[in-house]
């Protein structure tokens, strides 16, 4: 009872190391991050906004808003070491081609969610936040509160980034025999739809035309892994194991 309860101690002390030591580097690096977030973060997430001045009305709010900065900031950074720590602990599983093909993460997936993140950067936010600051302003005028932007410009372009991951990830878990492309190929109209959805929940405004920009941009990366995946499959060949069989 003791051997077959020691293994998975092995595992849970492991994960717990690799945790401890991720959030570490994250605090650190969040905290190295906090110092530069008046000069160079907080310009950079203002600057699609064009001419407006934002306010905050609660003691702490823009206290919360630069720690809020720091804190995406820091998760950017430190990405490839969270990749690399989740590599390092699936790896004893794997075989050694299969371990090939994960150490691609580690540069893939940073530079898939870097992509996400100016996609949104450039393209989304200018005129998303067009539309925002200037739907009604006959009306009235607006006076936004700097964590409620900072909130919406970091939701954006967090999610953003994840969604620029799907390509390489379909690659990744098709390489390794766990996604089949026949399996993505029945699911596009679901993907479809799911994109629509998601352009809603992500982009910030009610307009049509800003959720179609996130949308389309879904489809497409779906179907980038579609073919991705098809492309893994015949590299993969008849011989490999995959790790489901294991």
């Amino acid at each position: 009872m003791n051997n077959q309860r020691q293994p998975l101690v092995e595992h849970l002390r492991e994960i717990r190391n690799r945790l401890i030591r991720t959030v570490a580097v994250l605090v650190i690096v969040s905290g190295a991050a906090f110092f530069f977030a008046q000069h160079v973060f907080f310009p950079f997430l203002v600057l699609p906004a064009g001419d407006f001045q934002p306010i905050y009305t609660e003691i702490t709010e823009l206290l919360a808003t630069y720690v809020k900065v720091s804190l995406l900031a820091g998760f950017v950074i430190t990405l490839p070491y969270i990749v690399f720590q989740i590599v390092m602990f699936v790896r004893p599983a794997l075989l050694p081609a299969e371990k090939k093909y994960l150490y691609l993460a580690l540069p893939g997936v940073s530079i898939s969610f870097l992509i996400g993140v100016l996609f949104g950067y450039f393209v989304l936010l200018p005129p998303a936040l067009n539309f925002l600051l200037t739907f009604g302003s006959d009306v009235a005028q607006p006076t936004i509160r700097i964590g409620n932007y900072v909130s919406v410009v970091v939701t954006l372009l967090l999610w953003l980034g994840l969604s620029f991951e799907m390509p390489f990830l379909l690659y990744l878990l098709s390489r390794l025999g766990i996604v089949r492309p026949e399996f993505l190929a029945k699911q596009r109209r679901w993907a479809v739809v799911l994109a629509f959805v998601l352009g809603a929940i992500i982009t910030p405004t009610f307009d049509p035309l800003n959720q179609t920009l996130v949308a389309v941009p879904l489809i497409v990366l779906y179907e980038m892994g579609t073919q991705l995946s098809k492309l893994a499959w015949r590299q993969r060949g008849k011989t490999t194991p995959s790790v489901i069989q294991k």
